[in-house]
């Protein structure tokens, strides 16, 4: 049996009007969370980070939650994404041209809800969006 390729990311979080919301991207009309596959010796936490930085511009990513993770079931010919839980407590969005595509890889972002994320995100995700609303808690008072 060959394994699919495994791809990290991260949910990234930011309190916005005193709430959690969370960080998707838009490719068409597939809306998904910043990730990508492993460089060369690269371990997936360092590849979750790296990719969200590449696909985001933001480079202020904290790990609040500590480095626990999930991953989705298996998906497209057996992919599997790990998904990392972090905050963003500052800085812009920016969707960077890719030098592989000469193009942003993301067409649109937007801060929003874990529950609109539901809506949004493919339902693999499910599970992923039901740990971190376990685990995120209220935002942090100013």
């Amino acid at each position: 049996m060959t394994t699919g390729k495994r791809s990290a990311g991260l949910l990234v979080m930011r309190c916005v009007d005193d709430e959690w919301r969370c960080l998707v991207l838009r490719a068409y009309r597939n809306w998904d969370l910043p990730k990508g596959l492993s460089d060369a010796g690269e371990d997936p936490l360092s590849t979750a980070l790296r990719e969200t930085r590449e696909e985001t511009g933001l480079s202020v990513l904290q790990l609040c939650w500590g480095e626990d993770y999930r991953e989705t079931a298996p998906y497209a010919n057996g992919k599997i994404a790990r998904i990392y839980l972090a905050a963003s407590p500052c800085g812009e969005v920016a969707l960077p041209v890719s030098a592989e595509l000469g193009r942003p890889e993301h067409h649109e972002y937007r801060w929003v809800t874990l529950t609109r994320a539901r809506d949004l995100l493919p339902p693999r995700f499910g599970p992923v969006l039901e740990w971190a609303a376990s685990v995120v808690g209220s935002p942090p008072r100013e």
